[in-house]
């Protein structure tokens, strides 16, 4: 099962915890909101090949 993270801001520590819990001995990917224009159609790629995204805040 691959697993995509989506970050909304930088992740604090018991963000990493949780997605480190999430994940163990899964395939992830990540991708990051909080950065200057966003590459929305690379997000769209990356939804779509992923089982499953988890949005974190």
């Amino acid at each position: 099962m691959k697993i995509l993270n989506v970050y909304r801001s930088e992740p604090d520590a018991t963000t990493k915890k949780l997605v480190e819990i999430v994940t163990r001995d899964r395939e992830a990917d990540s991708f990051k909101l909080n950065v200057d224009a966003p590459d929305y159609d690379k997000l769209v790629d990356k939804i779509f090949a992923a089982d499953q995204t988890i949005c974190w805040w």
